[in-house]
């Protein structure tokens, strides 16, 4: 039989306990922290708008065209023997604003459109969670530089023009003429730019933006040019009045129309269109998904 074993004692539990330490007050961080406010998003979309080469090319592009055909238009004219008639000068610019509004449409949308092509706006929304702040940000970046580029070129355009024209017979523009078209059409252009910007982030998708723009500005006057019957003539002269390259002609007094917008009308009607599409924007924004 086996002789049976004594119990073996039980080892004592130990009792761990921490190791008594310096005891730290409130701590301090070096770095500063602050709250974060619409000063921060513009700053952040200012750094990205001047980083990319999309503006750089397109802005320079747009310089090109409004001063190149603009200063072209009155050279040819005032080397010719034609009279102007009291004509205003400042019109010239025209020509080169109707296509260099293209680089402006383009770059607006790709200031939100390219974001949400590349995935980087959800790096933007998690570094600022309040979508309409970054999209007022965008906005407001955008405008300053569209406007500021484009009345540095229109005024060049118009001083050059005037200078060139004087011995055409061409009038000096009043007070008034020079205001419209400098700080007038330079708001309307940047607006425009603005529209697309909304439109780039309503649609979410730069191609598709864009070329809505373009049918936009162009699609009216094309559609009214080809409307030959007798029973859309009044279509066809609300297309003409209202078409985006008529009112630009609005603001150097020469509108393809008798009647329609006049004076200051273009402006009042980009800033309705941009307001509305501008709240149709916000409230998507809080709805959707980045």
């Amino acid at each position: 039989m086996s002789t049976p074993q004594p119990p073996m004692p039980q080892a004592a539990a130990p009792n761990w306990q921490a190791a008594a330490g310096p005891s730290y007050g409130g701590y301090t961080s070096p770095i500063p922290v602050v709250r974060t406010h619409l000063g921060h998003a513009l700053a952040s979309e200012w750094t990205k708008i001047k980083s990319v080469r999309s503006t750089l090319w397109t802005l320079g592009v747009f310089v090109v065209l409004v001063v190149g055909i603009g200063v072209l238009a009155a050279v040819v004219v005032s080397n010719s023997s034609s009279e102007l008639h009291d004509e205003n000068p400042l019109s010239f610019g025209f020509f080169g604003l109707l296509l260099g509004v293209m680089c402006i449409i383009t770059l607006g949308v790709l200031t939100t459109a390219s974001e949400y092509g590349t995935g980087m706006i959800r790096t933007t929304m998690t570094a600022c969670p309040s979508r309409v702040r970054v999209l007022a940000a965008k906005s407001i970046v955008f405008f300053a530089v569209a406007f500021g580029v484009t009345l540095v070129a229109v005024t060049f355009v118009a001083f050059v023009d005037v200078s060139l024209l004087k011995g055409n017979g061409a009038k000096d523009p009043s007070a008034g003429e020079w205001l419209k078209g400098t700080v007038g059409i330079s708001l309307y252009i940047a607006l425009l730019g603005l529209l697309s910007l909304i439109i780039g982030s309503i649609i979410r998708h730069s191609a598709g933006a864009i070329t809505i723009m373009i049918g936009a500005v162009l699609a009216p006057l094309v559609i009214a040019l080809f409307m030959f019957s007798q029973s859309l003539e009044s279509t066809r002269q609300a297309l003409f009045e209202y078409s985006i390259p008529n009112q630009l002609s609005v603001f150097y007094s020469n509108s393809l129309t008798e009647s329609g917008p006049s004076g200051w009308d273009p402006l009042w009607i980009i800033v309705g269109a941009t307001a509305v599409a501008f709240a149709s924007a916000v409230a998507l924004l809080e709805k959707r998904d980045v």
